[in-house]
């Protein structure tokens, strides 16, 4: 475990800049034409955000109750050893970081995109290859290379460090669609809402307002990830973390709230059926068109650098998650030990080259990947947020004395655990207006299989050790064993 002595006090509110700002990225200026389209409108789509209050804010409550009651890195997979052992916990580990590592080479997709349609020129000339019809450029490879980089020499300083720049780049992400949002009201019109609901547009499945609605859900579960990186970064939190685990609702709800109201104000600001057609990043040529002279330009790049702030706040929160996921399963041996190394700092340093090679991959693999590792990652989320579920209802049963500084309505825990359940199934079955797709489900597979390849390969040192010794690397100097008498 780390050193207590070389923690720097991380607070509550760089906590929740962490959850927030990486659950609310780029998604908003770039992929919110898509929403609209998708939920045939702004409304639906609005009101399927809103729906996910239901879905995502209880599986926040689950992680409220379990961050301060187990305040170790590992999150999920530390939370499912403590309720159903070693093979549950490295499946709702591997999962989490399945979903975690799919994020980082995406936002390394997207800085690379979202420059390109600022700076045609990145893209001038001859690709040096073409991968599901999308060229890749040498001097995006490049950009993406650096910024990858950057961010890991930012979160090699150790979480304090990464927390300081989260919650700059948070404020002007967060300023940015403020200052839009209203901007799109002064300019509107109820007309541009017009048609409420409209399914012709694109070859969707859903027949109704509500079916379009609900359609919006399991992207959802992409574009509202993100306040797992919460419990992985607890362990370097130092001073007082009894209300850490409230900022994880916080984030969620906000986040929640957050992409309806931008998705129902910038449906009011230009009318929507052209909206969604608008070449990326969609929000900010939105203003170049409502707005003449300066103004349209200054809103342009306004909301253009909030949303590179926000695909920063992205990138920025998963680095350090991913590589502190792999240290908490390195340390109990579910994988090889070779990820259990901290450096001086307490930094999951082999964990953070590792993300760092797949941030790196990112820049190769161009932007027509993005919507297949968008369902592949959703579909690990809920996986991982459906085991934290059932092993917080399971650990109501066989710790049920332990100190909890926040503790959930056991009713709204059944009801994470049933959702979570349900969601994840549905997103498994083609019939279902959850299912994330063939391609998704393939690589959802095959990672699967590479993890348990990976989890057999470590089994010669995990014999080396003791279960009690493997439980006391996972949670040092909390005792499970006595949790459960108490």
């Amino acid at each position: 475990m780390s050193n207590q002595g070389e923690k720097k006090g991380v607070s509550a509110l760089d906590f929740f800049c962490i959850g927030f700002g990486a659950i609310v990225g780029v998604g908003w200026a770039v992929s919110i034409n898509n929403w609209m389209v998708n939920s045939g409108g702004p409304v639906p789509a609005a009101v399927g955000y809103l729906l996910c209050l239901l879905i995502m804010v209880p599986f926040g409550l689950v992680y409220a109750e379990l961050v301060p009651m187990l305040p170790v890195a590992g999150g999920g997979s530390a939370f499912a050893y403590a309720a159903f052992g070693e093979k549950v916990s490295f499946l709702s580990g591997w999962a989490a970081f399945g979903a975690f590592v799919a994020i980082i080479p995406w936002e390394a997709i997207q800085i690379t995109d979202v420059l390109g349609y600022l700076f045609p020129a990145l893209k001038a000339g001859k690709p040096l290859y073409t991968i599901m019809e999308s060229d890749i450029y040498l001097t995006t490879i490049i950009i993406g290379a650096v910024f990858s980089i950057l961010l890991f020499l930012l979160n090699k300083r150790g979480l304090s460090s990464a927390a300081s720049l989260q919650k700059i780049l948070c404020v002007f992400l967060v300023g940015s669609a403020i200052i839009g949002a209203i901007a799109a009201l002064v300019k509107g019109n109820p007309a541009n809402l017009q048609p409420i609901y409209d399914n012709s547009l694109k070859d969707v499945t859903h027949k109704s307002f509500m079916g379009g609605a609900f359609s919006i859900i399991t992207a959802a579960a992409f574009f509202l990830a993100g306040f797992e990186t919460i419990p992985q970064g607890i362990e370097e939190a130092g001073g007082d973390i009894k209300s850490v685990g409230k900022t994880v609702v916080l984030s969620v709800g906000l986040a929640c709230v957050f992409y309806a109201i931008l998705l129902f104000c910038f449906g009011f600001g230009y009318k929507w059926e052209d909206f969604y057609q608008l070449s990326n990043p969609a929000a900010a040529n939105m203003f170049k068109l409502i707005y003449s002279g300066g103004a349209g330009t200054f809103l342009y790049w306004l909301i253009t650098i909030g949303a590179i702030a926000g695909l920063f706040t992205t990138w920025n929160g998963f680095f350090t998650a991913s590589a502190n996921l792999l240290m908490a399963m390195g340390r109990s041996r579910m994988i090889p030990a070779f990820f259990a190394k901290q450096d001086k700092n307490g930094v999951a340093i082999n964990g953070l080259y590792l993300v760092l090679v797949l941030s790196l991959i990112g820049p190769f693999l161009g932007a027509n990947m993005i919507d297949t590792v968008t369902c592949f990652s959703a579909t690990a989320f809920v996986l991982s947020w459906m085991i934290s579920s059932l092993s917080l209802l399971r650990m109501r049963k066989t710790m049920p004395h332990a100190n909890r500084p926040f503790k959930l309505a056991t009713p709204i825990a059944w009801w994470a655990g049933i959702v979570g359940v349900l969601f994840f199934v549905c997103m498994l079955l083609p019939f279902t207006p959850f299912y994330v797709g063939f391609k998704a489900l393939i690589i959802f597979v095959v990672y699967i299989v590479i993890g348990i390849v990976l989890h057999l390969a470590a089994g010669g040192q995990r014999n080396q050790l003791s279960p009690h010794e493997r439980m006391k690397n996972m949670f040092g100097e909390l005792d499970l064993d006595e949790m459960r008498k108490m």
